[in-house]
């Protein structure tokens, strides 16, 4: 199965955009287009602010609907929603059974269930995200260089706090479930901050869910109350605990921050009903995930469709990060759009294993990170 790093992704998606905003739905149609999908979501649903709702956005952007306004769902598209694992075989078969031009799972859990599925229905075409492990020539594997969109607000944090002054600064990365894909997330901002701040002290922590705030809340107490600095989260539902916990501390005055991930998650950090351009996450490591939607409509619009895998790297504007807190001054943005263009060119090459990053000098060697 062929990788391909698609750097001209981009001109191919604003025409998708453009043609998927002319489209009309008639009383009764599915659209314009035709064309009919169902995203599955683990429990935290599209509401999750994070990683379901950037795939929901590329949805709606295709269909030409709005989140206030999805004016084709239950027709043209809507999405399921798993509260537990077990019913992740039960829903990828009965949306099979219904029937849609093209199903789409999120995240590595769906893996073993998307497979087992998919290999029973040759004719069904099927998506996955974070996934390039299913090689069946119906199903179409997305994956991301998180890596390198984490290198970004990990550099992003350390710079703020050298700017800030912060003496000997320290950071924390709280995870999800462990595996090769949260890896990349880790490992990438780990990188970014060692490139600025070589001697920076590092932490981690795994939620083990995707949907326990709390837990990702009283860990990022415990940890601020320590001294740590800035803490990024790639933890699903979970990570909105970091957040709230950022905002708390802020409101208080203390020199903390959050980095969101996946979705902008600047609103989510806003603290000050007076000016909402006061917020507690610092800056979001954007995993452009609606864009492997829309490059999947698109497949099946132009009938192009087919099992491969294609990977959306920062080159591509698969990834990258929001510059919405103006806490990121204009001399932050200046060097990290520098370190982005030495990423893109290949001056700085960025590990994407834990094994390979163990081989960087300095690299923590303890991290709970997983291969």
């Amino acid at each position: 199965m062929k990788r391909f790093i698609l750097s001209v992704l981009l001109c191919s998606l604003t025409v998708v955009a453009a043609f998927g905003r002319g489209q009309q739905s008639g009383s009764g149609s599915t659209s314009g287009t035709g064309i009919t999908i169902r995203l599955l979501t683990d429990a935290t649903g599209i509401d999750d602010k994070s990683f379901n709702a950037a795939a929901w956005r590329g949805i709606l952007e295709f269909y030409g609907d709005t989140w206030q306004n999805p004016s084709q769902r239950g027709t043209a598209y809507d999405v399921l929603t798993a509260q537990t694992q077990d019913m992740y075989i039960p829903n990828i078969k009965q949306v099979t059974d219904e029937g849609y031009d093209l199903i789409t799972v999120t995240g590595f859990t769906f893996a073993d269930a998307l497979a087992e599925v998919a290999k029973a229905n040759p004719q069904q075409k099927y998506q996955i995200v974070d996934v390039d492990w299913v090689k069946l020539s119906n199903v179409l594997g997305v994956l991301f260089a998180e890596h390198e969109g984490s290198y970004l607000v990990g550099a992003a944090a350390a710079l703020k706090a050298k700017a800030d002054g912060i003496a000997n600064p320290r950071f924390g990365f709280i995870g999800g479930i462990p595996g090769s894909t949260i890896t990349k997330f880790e490992i990438g901002f780990i990188q970014g901050v060692l490139s600025i701040l070589p001697n920076a002290g590092i932490v981690d922590y795994y939620v083990n869910s995707w949907g326990e705030p709390a837990l990702a809340k009283t860990q990022a107490k415990n940890w601020y109350d320590t001294g740590i600095y800035a803490i990024y989260s790639a933890a699903g539902g979970s990570g909105n605990g970091t957040i709230a916990q950022a905002k708390e501390y802020r409101v208080a005055g203390r020199n903390v921050w959050a980095i969101g991930v996946d979705s902008d998650q600047h609103e989510e950090g806003q603290y000050n009903p007076a000016d909402p351009t006061q917020s507690a996450v610092l800056t979001s490591m954007l995993k452009r995930v609606e864009t492997s939607l829309l490059y999947g409509l698109n497949a099946i619009k132009n009938n192009t469709f087919r099992g491969e895998v294609i990977t959306l790297d920062l080159k591509a504007d698969g990834v990258g990060y929001s510059r919405t807190n103006p806490a990121l001054t204009a001399d932050i943005t200046q060097q990290l759009d520098q370190i982005k263009q030495d990423i893109t060119s290949g001056k700085i090459k960025v590990a994407s294993t834990y094994a390979q990053a163990k081989q960087l000098p300095g690299f923590p060697q303890d991290l709970k990170a997983q291969d």
